[in-house]
């Protein structure tokens, strides 16, 4: 196991993409902190539920983000329960559509501190530890909608921009302290959300489910389809892994081609 007695913060993590990035890591020995938002014994019975199946050991915080000591907090919090900090994985967020003229600013504010400003925060507390300990991993979700755009989406568009724009910083800052940093740029992930949505699409226009999946990938994915949870917690260990010890600083795309166009 590559990342046995390593531990991994993983933010916005009891479900979708963050959890199943969460489930790789410890699948490969590392100990884990969750964070995010849900009903408690639920939570409480998926951490219980990881550290049984992996052998690993497995708590949750449920700072809030979006407050200005949330992301330190949490990183200290994780540094104080498991003796160290190797692995922080930025990827809560959230996601409100309407159109620039109409966008209400309360929203704009909320998407750019927990999407942005929390990422940035979370760096800035996790590098000073893994300096100390000579590595680390460093892995901000972003999303397809880091390197291009979609209408309906100002916010989420530049918070996602931004990730990679300090993602690009952070990597350049730390490239000779052992430490690297990336970010995962998903297209089309099926997590339960896209799944309710799925199924709503389905009723009201009374098709199948298959017929609405394929209309909402080919809106922008040329690759007929969905990227899993799983399969970007593989390329999470990925970029823990000695082999890529030299990327840094990279946007890498999973999105079945869609900024390829």
């Amino acid at each position: 196991m590559t990342l046995r007695d390593k531990t991994a913060l993983v933010t916005g993590s009891t479900s979708g993409i963050g959890l199943g990035i969460a489930r790789a890591l410890a699948a490969e020995g590392a100990n884990i902190m969750l964070n995010g938002f849900g009903d408690a014994a639920e939570i409480d019975r998926l951490r219980r539920d990881l550290a049984d199946q992996f052998g690993v050991e497995v708590d949750y915080d449920g700072a809030d983000l979006m407050r200005a000591d949330g992301p330190g907090a949490l990183v200290e919090a994780t540094r104080a329960r498991f003796g160290r900090l190797d692995v922080l994985v930025n990827n809560a967020g959230i996601q409100h559509v309407a159109p620039v003229e109409s966008f209400p600013t309360a929203k704009w504010d909320a998407i750019i501190a927990l999407n942005l400003t929390a990422v940035f925060l979370g760096m800035k507390a996790a590098i000073p530890i893994m300096k100390g300990q000579g590595w680390g991993r460093i892995i901000n979700v972003a999303s397809a909608h880091g390197l291009v755009a979609s209408p309906n989406k100002v916010a989420y568009v530049a918070a996602k921009h931004g990730v990679v724009g300090a993602t690009k910083v952070a990597a350049i800052e730390v490239a000779n302290d052992g430490i690297t940093v990336n970010a995962i740029c998903p297209g089309w992930v099926l997590t339960p959300l896209v799944e309710r949505q799925l199924e709503e699409r389905a009723e009201a226009a009374g098709t199948e489910i298959a017929a609405e999946s394929n209309a909402l990938l080919a809106e922008k994915q040329p690759m007929l389809q969905f990227t899993s949870p799983d399969a970007i917690g593989a390329l999470a260990v990925y970029l823990c892994s000695d082999a890529a010890r030299t990327v840094t600083g990279a946007p890498i795309s999973i999105d079945g081609g869609w900024v390829a166009q």
